[in-house]
């Protein structure tokens, strides 16, 4: 973070950053011909946000209230982050059980259901959502997510605290 002295260039650096992360989940999703579940659907859109709001204050001149706002918003999608990745990790090591309603997909679920049960059906995830398909050095994607969006929470107070 020494490089990463003003606020722009801590902006530019947490944009490419959520992106690169996007990127990597598309291509290991390629790779291995892997079907996100909805949780990871979720917490793809959910770093695609926090992206956009570093995208967003870089066109800011840095000042308390920026600060402020800019901590609250990157604080609000980090700790969403944490909560939907922390639930598929639970999920995962069955500390959770879900309906194994494998099979259902984001436009099956918007297309068939009202808004409010979409979006719960969303949060619960799915019997697809139990299964772990890949893995680096033993640490899953939910759990790489909780990582980033812990960094991310991390980059917000660091930023409000210490970058001028």
């Amino acid at each position: 973070m020494k490089n990463l002295t003003t606020f722009s260039k801590v902006n530019l650096f947490g944009a490419i950053l959520s992106f690169v992360m996007i990127g990597a989940a598309l291509l290991i999703q390629l790779i291995y011909q892997l079907e996100p579940c909805p949780l990871c659907i979720t917490q793809r859109i959910i770093f695609i946000v926090i992206g956009l709001i570093f995208v967003f204050f870089l066109f800011f001149k840095h000042n308390p209230l920026t600060r402020i706002i800019h901590l609250l918003m990157l604080g609000t999608a980090s700790i969403a982050g944490v909560i939907f990745s922390v639930r598929h990790i639970m999920i995962q090591e069955k500390w959770i059980t879900v309906p194994a309603e494998c099979g259902i997909d984001l436009d099956y679920m918007f297309e068939n259901f009202p808004l409010t049960q979409a979006m719960n059906l969303l949060f619960k995830g799915t019997g697809d959502c139990s299964t772990i398909d890949w893995s680096f050095i033993g640490i899953t994607l939910p759990q790489l997510a909780l990582m980033g969006y812990l960094l991310f929470l991390t980059i917000a107070f660091i930023t409000f605290l210490k970058v001028k």
